[in-house]
């Protein structure tokens, strides 16, 4: 059984057991709660609203760190105007403990 989680505007493919690198969440060592936005189970797959009305993801906050470097460089030309930029993004390091599908 897997599910489809929604969390910082993106959406990934989680099982049970499995570490995925999120968008910063919390501080390490909580519980979160996460947005199922569709379920496989065997042959089965629920993801209508209605369907998903049960389904909870939760998952426990591991590790916070930190993406890689991101560089940019902007300029326009024949007017000596330039800028240098770089950007890291915050991530945290989720386990995903449990997929619980209600009836």
């Amino acid at each position: 059984m897997y599910a489809v989680i929604a969390t910082g505007g993106k959406q990934y493919r989680v099982e049970e057991g499995q570490r995925v690198l999120v968008e910063r969440l919390g501080e390490p060592g909580n519980e979160v709660n996460l947005t199922p936005v569709m379920l496989v189970d065997g042959s089965e797959t629920l993801a209508t609203p209605s369907d998903l009305n049960g389904v909870k993801v939760t998952g426990r906050i591991v590790s916070d760190t930190k993406g890689k470097k991101i560089r940019g460089f902007t300029y326009k030309n024949k007017s000596n105007q330039r800028r240098r930029w770089g950007h890291r993004q915050k991530l945290t390091e989720l386990e995903i403990t449990a997929i619980t599908r209600g009836k």
